[in-house]
This record gives C-alpha cells, structure tokens and sequence, in this order.
C-alpha cells in the first residue's frame, strides 16, 4: 500500500476520484488489491434508455482491441440493472488528477504532439469501430500513473438517445459538439471538436503552442463544414505547417547569415574609392631614324618570313648611316647648347660663375649625348668619341666667331674691338 493509499483507507476507502457521464470513478481495495471502479450513476438508474445503453456498452468493450482502451466488467444485481463497473487492472487516474500532480507536464517537449496524436489514434480505431467518443475532457480522459499517454473509458454515442444531453454530461458539456447536445447529426467531426477543446483545455494557464494555435481554432469552430473532416486530416494539416514553419526558419537563418558575411566583408575589407581618370597629355613627338630618310632596305636588312637578315657590308653600311644621323643631329644640339656659355654678353661674367655654368653646360651635353646616341642605336664608346669631336669643332668654332683680333677676357677667350 502506498501513501495515497493508506490516506484514502483512511477516509472513506475511495481515492483518485473523477466525475464520469455514466458514473463516479475512483480506486477501491478489494480482496486486499487496489482496483479502479465506477459506481453507475444512481440518477440514471430509473432510465430505460440509459440501462439499455450502458449493456449495449459493456458487451462492445469486450470486443475492442486497443491498448488506448480501457476495458471494465459489469457487475449487476439482482433485478438485472448494472450498478458498478469494474476496470482492468492498472494505476488509472484521470488527466485532471495528473495535472494537480505534475502541472509542468504540459511544458514538456512534444507532449503536445504527442497527446494529440495518440488520441487521434484512438479515435480513429472507434470510428472504424463505429464508435463516436463524443466527450474528450480531462475527467474523461486517463492515463496510467508516471505515464501521460491518453486512455479512454466509456463512449458517449452509445448514449445519444437520452433526450436531454446537456443534464448528462453535466459540467463536461462544454467539451461536447453544439450538433450532439441540440440532437443533430452527429460523424467524425464531434470528436475533432471535442479532441481540440481537450487540448485548449490543457493550456489554461498559458498560451497553447503557436504552430497548433490556427488548428485548434479550426478544430472548434461551432459549424461542422468549418473544422476538420476527422483527426487524422488535422494531424496532416500540422505535419504540412510543421514543415512550412522549418522551410521559413531555414530561410530566416540563411538569410541572417548572408547579412552577417556581408557585414564582415565590408567591416575587414577596404572600401573601394571612385578613380578620377584624367585625359593624357598629348605625347611629345620624338625623333626617329625613319624620319630622316633611314630605310632598313637600303642598308641590306630583308625579312625572310621568321628573323631579319643582315649580311656584313650591310650592317657596315647601316652603322656609318647611324653615325651619320647622330653626328647632325649632335652637332645641332651642341651648338644650342654652347651658345648659352659662348656669346658676348655671357663672357663678360666672372671667372667664377663661368665655370659654375660650364659644368651644368657639360652636363647639359652628356644627356644630349646618350639620348641622342641611344635613338641612333649606337655604342656609348662611339657615341662619346664622335661628340668629342664635335664638341671640340664646336667650340673652337664660337671662339673665333666671338675673337676678331680684339682683346683677351679672365677666361681666355679674345674679345672683339670696340668702335
């Protein structure tokens, strides 16, 4: 025996009690064993229809085969009614009992899911059965103690000739379809009411899941085209949003994702800045060897299809051209460039500043020297021998244009009379 046990011995004998439409359930020691009984209510005893039902009830118990099914024998008296039932062995309590125990139950993962599939099970197997369960409340819903895998008792459509409906199922009405209390038509759509009342039920103090919410609205809706055609069509409608809802968070993370890489590429990367592209300046025109006349062909330069072909008199021949354009194109230069030191006005100056312009003047000459030898393809040995020369031919050239017998400055360089 243990402590529930011992305190009900205590009291009246009867613990673990619930409410039934046709009776009042609870545990009772019996030759020493602890059995679940429902006491048949003494109210309805007097009502033909009512006693006909329960016997009808009893014989088809003993011939479903569903472990959700909970199975009860008779026990009647003499004058033939039933007045007690006893149920197979097993800790039943009712729904409403094992939330006062665990009332955190419902948090728990899935239990909704869960709950609400087995019962669609259940009720399936009545309805091929031919059986509506009518009234799915937490009395009339049990389950095995530490379990919470629903379990049914008695059926309600097996009493749907007792006339007033409302006074039978008393304060559990409120789970029952408005069709089966108003004696309507009644099919499979009064238990998909009643299923989805059950479950609202359940979350009395908070909010039922987000993804059942629009199910169990539809579920009980007060028309019957409005809700689902059975259970098993509103457990397909929360697999389709089950997988509707993974399909939209699976998007939502891919797209936080993408915003997040984004966000670090343009947090570690530089940004690119604009460029401003001006328009070049015109290229200066430079001297080229074809400008003065020069013609590879004349020098015996072919082209055999692969590589040029040039014989020795002919590369005599193109290096004494060569020479010949730098040797014009030198002695022009210098000549501009020696006329900045070598005129009347300059050799005036003063020794100092005669030798200070002379070294940028011979600097003035090597540049010319090397880029000038460079375009006529010649070697910087050779270049520098011939402007040499002509450095030399140059300047002796304007010292006698600047000496006409006159006088001699500081810097050697004769003077012209003065008139």
């Amino acid at each position: 025996m243990n402590y529930e046990e011992l305190l009900a011995s205590r009291s009246d004998g009867k613990q673990q009690k619930a409410q039934q439409p046709i009776g009042y359930y609870y545990r009772e020691e019996i030759d020493s064993k602890w059995r679940g009984v429902v006491d048949v209510r003494k109210d309805m005893s007097a009502n033909i229809v009512f006693s006909k039902a329960l016997k009808a009830e009893c014989e088809k118990n003993k011939e479903l085969v569903n472990n959700r099914q909970i199975h009860f024998s008779s026990l009647s008296e003499e004058s033939g009614d039933i007045q007690r039932l006893e149920l197979e062995p097993g800790n039943f309590i009712s729904y409403e009992q094992m939330l006062k125990d665990d009332p955190a139950v419902v948090a728990r993962k899935r239990f909704f899911g869960k709950t609400l599939a087995s019962l669609a099970e259940i009720t399936d197997y009545l309805h091929q059965q031919g059986i509506k369960h009518v009234c799915f409340s937490p009395k009339t819903v049990f389950v095995r103690k530490g379990d919470s895998t629903p379990l049914v008792l008695s059926h309600g459509s097996f009493y749907l000739d007792i006339n007033d409906q409302r006074g039978f199922y008393g304060d559990d009405a409120q789970f029952v379809a408005p069709e089966v209390l108003d004696h309507g038509t009644i099919d499979e759509r009064c238990d998909v009411y009643s299923i989805g009342k059950f479950m609202q039920s359940l979350y009395d103090q908070s909010d039922v899941p987000f993804l059942y919410r629009s199910v169990i609205k539809k579920a009980t809706s007060e028309l019957p085209e409005d809700r689902y055609d059975s259970p098993q069509d509103m457990l397909k409608d929360i697999k389709n949003r089950k997988s509707m809802f993974v399909s939209i968070r699976s998007l939502l993370i891919a797209v936080v994702v993408a915003l997040l890489l984004i966000g670090l590429y343009f947090e570690y990367f530089p940004e690119t800045q604009p460029v401003e592209f001006v328009k070049p300046a015109p290229r200066q025109p430079t001297d080229d060897l074809l400008d003065d006349g020069f013609d590879p062909a004349e020098l015996g330069v072919t082209n055999d299809g692969d590589s040029l072909v040039v014989d020795e008199t002919s590369l005599r021949d193109y290096e004494a051209k060569a020479e010949e354009i730098f040797r014009k194109k030198y002695e022009k230069e210098a000549d501009r460039i020696l006329s900045k030191i070598y005129n009347k006005s300059y050799m005036n100056n003063s020794e100092k500043k005669f030798m200070t312009e002379s070294e940028s003047t011979i600097e003035e000459l090597m540049k010319a020297q090397s880029e000038i030898g460079s375009d006529a393809g010649l070697s910087p040995e050779r270049a520098q021998l011939i402007a040499t020369e002509i450095i030399d031919r140059v300047t002796n050239q304007k010292k006698k244009e600047m000496g006409g017998g006159g006088s001699t400055n500081s810097n050697g360089v004769k003077l012209p009379d003065k008139k």
